[in-house]
Formats: structure tokens, C-alpha cells, sequence
């Protein structure tokens, strides 16, 4: 356990989403599906247990096309719209994180990748705004292992568990172990391969192995083509860049080039944290109890946090 303090970045929808998918049908005494919203309070507060963070925020996607849509009209475009009985979850999620007193952030226009890139960035590079003596450790709670190229010293993403799997806390070693890339090389790996969940192309032919295996030869996209543009001119000959791989390099400049800037997670979106009001307390625990007793989740009342006169009790006994 990291003794820096914890700012704790939830990827919402992401989180909901593995929820969701991740436990069978569940109806609260009402009727309602409430199987996403157990799922993803219960990871909620379980982080708050494993991590025991001093900050804490939510970031949620906007349900607007984004800048990417504008660039690429086909992005996301085979992505499976929202289930039915997702839909009316995602309102009492947020009431979840409302009643804790958690921010919220969404923002039109903008994907929460983005949001969370943004915070994490100011997080990691403006200690001086931030007011703080000592780094902070960001850590990442989503499904999506797009987050793994925002990942460094100060940055880390934890995967929960689903079914049988443990939970997973990735810094830079594991995600290299996992991917083959370092995490700065994510984007470009993304460039290569694509990712058919968001529909970025990335060029044809090309997946994860040879993806991986020419950007441990070459540090980056415009390395690899600085090296493709030498051999076009036949100023160089390569044992790596030759036949049908060359050829695909070639003919799928364009479509990498597009691919890096749909996979890039922004960090400079119109967002600024404010630590203060992101700290971990002064939630009121009685409405928490009586929200979580409404939906039929007494389970998960332990794992609430200490609210501000539980912790007034424990200073004064110890």
C-alpha cells in the first residue's frame, strides 16, 4: 500500500458496464434492475477499503457525440447500444455517488477517458497549484485498458475483478508485462492494431504481435515511418520491414495517423481539480444507509466509510 496519499479517478460508465455484464439479472423489492448499480456500488467501496484514499471523483461519459465523432463519423459506430435494462440504472448510480458526496464530472463533448487523462495530468504535473508537499498517486478504477497510456510513477490503473479473476492493480512493469508496449507506446500500438470496440481501423492486417514487435524495434509511430519513408527511397534495406508487412505499412499511413489521434486520451480538456472538495469525508452515513436499505443492498452498509462523527469519535479515542 502506497503510504503517498490516494486520488481515487472512477471511470463510471466503464465500471458500470463491467457491473453489468459481470453479475446475472437482480431486481430490488420495487422491480427495478438494480444488478449494474450492486455491482458498481460494491466496487465503489471496496476500493475505498482497498486504498483507503484521501480524494475520490467520478467521471462519467456525456451521452452527446463527441470530438472524435466529428473527426471519424464511424467511430463507436458498431458499438451495441446501451441495454434496456442498463438505461434506467445509470440515474440511481449517480444518486449512489451524489448521497456519498462524491464530485461527478461529464462534460458534452467529451469522453470521461478524457476527463480523467485531464485530472490525472494536473494530478501528476501541478503539485504547485495543487498546493500539496508530496506526489500524489492517482489510481485509474476502470474496465478499460485504454486507460494503460496514462499510466506512469505517479498514475496507475486498477482493474476489478470479475467472476473468478482477482483484482488488478497495473503500474508501468505490469502493463508492459500485459501488452508487450510500454505504457507511452499504448496509442501507437493502437495506431497499428486498431480496437474493433471502438471501431478505430488502425491498418489491415496488422494485430497485437506485430503491433507489439515493431514498436519494441522502433519507439513510436513516426519512428516506424521515418524508417518505412528510408526504405521507400531505397536509401536502406530492413530484415523486419520488407514484403507484405512493408506493403501494409505503406498502404495504411493514413488510416495509423487517424487511428493515433481517435486512441490519444486528451489532457487538456476545460476541467481543473479542486482537492479540497474532492476529499474522502463529511458524506452524511443515515442517508447513505437509507439509500442502500431502498435499493435492497444492507450488504454493502459495512463497507460504507466513516462519516465525519464516527471519525470525531475515533481521534478522541485514540
Amino acid at each position: 500500500m502506497s503510504k503517498r496519499p490516494i486520488f481515487l479517478l472512477f471511470d463510471g460508465h466503464a465500471v458500470i458496464y463491467r457491473a453489468y455484464f459481470g453479475l446475472p439479472p437482480l431486481s430490488d423489492s420495487q422491480g427495478r434492475m438494480v444488478n449494474a448499480v450492486f455491482g458498481f456500488s460494491k466496487i465503489l467501496l471496496s476500493a475505498l477499503h482497498e486504498f483507503d484514499p484521501e480524494y475520490l471523483a467520478v467521471t462519467f461519459d456525456h451521452p452527446k457525440p463527441t470530438f472524435r465523432h466529428q473527426q471519424f463519423e464511424d467511430y463507436k459506430a458498431d458499438r451495441p447500444t446501451m441495454p434496456d435494462d442498463l438505461q434506467p440504472q445509470i440515474p440511481i448510480v449517480k444518486e449512489i455517488v451524489s448521497v456519498l458526496r462524491i464530485p461527478q464530472f461529464e462534460m458534452e463533448g467529451y469522453e470521461a477517458d478524457d476527463l480523467i487523462g485531464t485530472l490525472s495530468y494536473q494530478l501528476d504535473h501541478c503539485p504547485e497549484r495543487l498546493n500539496v508537499d508530496q506526489d500524489i498517486l492517482t489510481i485509474i478504477v476502470t474496465g478499460d485498458k485504454d486507460m494503460f497510456q496514462l499510466v506512469d510513477d505517479n498514475t496507475h490503473v486498477w482493474l476489478p475483478g470479475r467472476g473468478k479473476n482477482s483484482d488488478l492493480e497495473y503500474d508501468s512493469v505490469q502493463v508492459k508485462k500485459k501488452m508487450g508496449v510500454d505504457p507511452s507506446q499504448i496509442v501507437d500500438m493502437k495506431a497499428l492494431m486498431g480496437d474493433a470496440s471502438d471501431n478505430i481501423p488502425g491498418i489491415k492486417g496488422i494485430g497485437a504481435k506485430t503491433a507489439a514487435k515493431l514498436l519494441q524495434e522502433y519507439s513510436s509511430l513516426e519512428d516506424l515511418y521515418r524508417k518505412v519513408d528510408q526504405i521507400n527511397s531505397g536509401a536502406q534495406q530492413n530484415n523486419l520491414l520488407k514484403g507484405s508487412l512493408l506493403k501494409k505499412l505503406k498502404e495504411g499511413k493514413e488510416s495509423a495517423i487517424l487511428s493515433q489521434q481517435l486512441a490519444q486520451i486528451m489532457k487538456n480538456a476545460p476541467i481543473e481539480v479542486d482537492l479540497p472538495t474532492c476529499r474522502v469525508e463529511g458524506y452524511d452515513k443515515t442517508k447513505a444507509i437509507e439509500l442502500l436499505k431502498s435499493l435492497d443492498f444492507n450488504s454493502l452498509i459495512s463497507y460504507l466509510p466513516s462519516d465525519q462523527f464516527e471519525t470525531d469519535v475515533q481521534q478522541a479515542l485514540f
